[in-house]
């Protein structure tokens, strides 16, 4: 797939992982941590046409809560510690997990928004 320059657009996984305009892959797809920037600066793509909304924190609490719970099921069962040690262990780690990889997740979803054209849904009319 190119892009309006010519150059080979980048793979959503390479432009969400860096952080690329996934039409240009040219750097600057966040303005923030976590909020995307208004428009790419080289080719112009306007960010705010898309609508990742919250797919991403959806997905990721529903990834991050199998593993942490599954990883607490695990120690539960092979040392058994005090309720207080496995606030301790899964708050924090469950936070850091969702956070940290919510960035991604939200390129992610934007750069195959724009790799398949996705749109709103709308409902076709019979002529």
């Amino acid at each position: 797939m190119t892009n309006q320059q010519g150059d080979a657009a980048p793979r959503p996984f390479d432009a969400a992982l860096r952080g690329l305009c996934p039409r240009c892959g040219s750097p600057g797809l966040f303005a923030s941590f976590l909020r995307f920037a208004d428009q790419c600066p080289r080719c112009g793509l306007d960010y705010r046409t898309f609508n990742v909304g919250d797919g991403a924190a959806a997905f990721l609490i529903l990834i991050v809560g199998a593993i942490v719970s599954l990883l607490a099921i695990l120690v539960e069962l092979r040392w058994e510690p005090p309720l207080i040690v496995h606030f301790f262990l899964w708050a924090p780690l469950t936070l850091v997990l969702t956070v940290t990889s919510l960035r991604f997740a939200k390129a992610l979803l934007l750069a195959l928004e724009f790799r398949n054209a996705a749109r709103e849904g709308r409902i076709m009319k019979d002529d």
